[in-house]
């Protein structure tokens, strides 16, 4: 195929972002989202698409290299991104002659700046571990904001206290992705090679941080109240509650004006990430290069935004586990369809190298092309998930009406009937031990956690999972309070108390 006719391909991916969060999706009818809302209307929407490990870095690590956790050895953020002998698909495409850019947040542990297959990066990372590599930190720094240690917003004690962005829009973070986007679009307006271009924006992940006037555009008292069901009990895991700790949510209830608040300033700065969606599709448009792009939006996983008295994610709840998925396919074929079979982000690697027209063998992926699940020639109908591993692990297999998740850290499996409790509200591994479903969803659980190499979770003697010490939350309120600082911050005080 001669390059100057195989599709370009946009690749835009936010960070934290639940699958309902979408204006055109209906959930929160009063998000405003025109640009996605558009580009939903110019493709398919996959409705149930989920990330294969609700964190970051092995989200992250599975879609690039078309694995699951299991088979790349990457179990959550303290794991290296793992690159494995056959690579990313960013390499794949590069070989086959694609010019592979990537603009904004990759977290790659344990090089930030690492190429990974890329052949040129613009690194905006959430934490920047050297200002110097950072290419928006760079940015800042001549632009005279060398000051905003932490452009993306106040961490620790603040990292879910909604905060107003000490820059303007056009130097926050999200617009620099944007302005980078764009630049990028015209310099290949008269190339005739096939181009990859990943657009990561690291918001809308905590904190929750909008420029002005943005911190006006959804007001706390306007908000929807969490969806926080009965029997909280029984629907939870360990992880739930140390994610709770972590992000200081856990001590004295809810104070659910602040959860409206939280909920305002996250929906803002998707409302501003979906500007920079429509400035992006212009810059196709007036560059005529639109016709012949594949664009693909999406996140590495989801926000609990307070359902469940929740916050964060590394929870296999739809809120947590579920992302958004829409495709705009070259030529605008399959424009306004959806499709409700179960898609994974591992399978992206084979949709981007099918629609390249570069080589690939289906036993290269554990995912499979998106191409093959709407065309019916793939009969998959359930996809998985994981968030670390062993006496720590949580495991999930999911289908269009049924999702199973065991927990290892508390002994508990959980069972819940999609198609008539969509919200998972009723736990039914509680309500009816011998559901017929729970059986043949655990063996499936099973047998994928077995045939990835985890002999750590089982206990293949009872063909179960391997009982570990079920944990408890320390009774000191203060234990595991997270504290998240910049680099530049040694913690001496002496610094900022001394009078010159």
């Amino acid at each position: 195929m001669s390059d100057h006719l195989r599709p370009n391909i946009l690749h835009l991916f936010t960070d934290q972002q639940r699958f309902d969060a979408i204006g055109a999706i209906g959930k929160f009818p009063f998000l405003k989202t025109p640009n996605l809302d558009r580009l939903m209307s110019m493709g398919t929407c996959f409705q149930r698409a989920y990330s294969p490990s609700p964190e970051c870095v092995p989200a992250r690590g599975a879609m690039i290299t078309g694995c699951y956790p299991g088979t790349t050895g990457c179990y959550s953020n303290s794991f290296h991104t793992p690159t494995r002998d056959r690579g990313t698909f960013m390499k794949r495409l590069t070989e086959a002659g694609y010019r592979t850019h990537g603009i904004g947040k990759c977290d790659f542990i344990p090089d930030n700046y690492a190429m990974h297959g890329f052949e040129s990066r613009e690194c905006q990372e959430e934490v920047p571990g050297d200002r110097s590599r950072d290419d928006y930190a760079r940015f800042l720094k001549k632009n005279g904001y060398e000051w905003v240690m932490e452009p993306h917003g106040v961490r620790s004690e603040m990292y879910y206290i909604p905060q107003v962005s000490p820059l303007p829009e056009a130097k926050h973070p999200t617009h620099w992705v944007g302005d980078r986007s764009i630049a990028f679009i015209e310099e290949q307006q008269e190339s005739e090679q096939a181009w990859y271009l990943f657009s990561s924006f690291v918001h809308p992940h905590p904190p929750f941080a909008p420029p002005i006037p943005w911190n006006k555009l959804y007001r706390g008292p306007d908000m929807p109240m969490p969806d926080i069901p009965d029997h909280l009990e029984e629907l939870l895991s360990f992880v739930n509650r140390t994610q709770n700790r972590h992000k200081y949510r856990d001590n004295g209830g809810l104070d659910l004006n602040l959860v409206r608040q939280i909920r305002a300033y996250y929906f803002a700065c998707i409302s501003l990430i979906d500007k920079q969606v429509g400035r992006i599709l212009n810059a196709l448009e007036s560059t005529g290069q639109l016709e012949n792009t594949l664009i693909l939006f999406t996140a590495d996983h989801g926000e609990y935004l307070g359902d469940y008295g929740c916050f964060g994610k590394r929870g296999m709840h739809d809120v947590s586990s579920r992302v958004p998925m829409l495709v705009r396919w070259p030529g605008g074929v399959d424009a306004g369809t959806s499709c409700s079979t179960p898609v994974s982000l591992v399978d992206l690697a084979p949709t981007f190298l099918e629609v390249a027209g570069a080589d690939f063998s289906d036993n290269d992926f554990d995912g499979v092309s998106l191409q093959s699940i709407l065309q019916g020639t793939c009969s998959r109908d359930r996809v998985y998930s994981q968030y670390n591993r062993g006496g720590d692990g949580l495991y999930m297999a999911v289908e269009a009406d049924w999702k199973y998740i065991y927990s290892a850290t508390n002994q508990r499996e959980y069972l819940f009937d999609l198609k008539n409790d969509p919200k998972e509200h009723c736990n039914l591994v509680v309500r009816w031990p011998s559901h017929p479903q729970l059986s043949r969803l655990r063996d499936a659980c099973l047998k994928w956690v077995r045939e990835s190499g985890q002999p750590d979770a089982l206990d293949d003697k009872r063909a179960y999972w391997k009982a570990y010490p079920v944990k408890q939350m320390p009774e000191d309120p203060d234990h595991w309070l997270v504290k998240q600082d910049p680099k530049w911050w040694d913690g001496d005080v002496s610094k900022i108390l001394k009078v010159d």
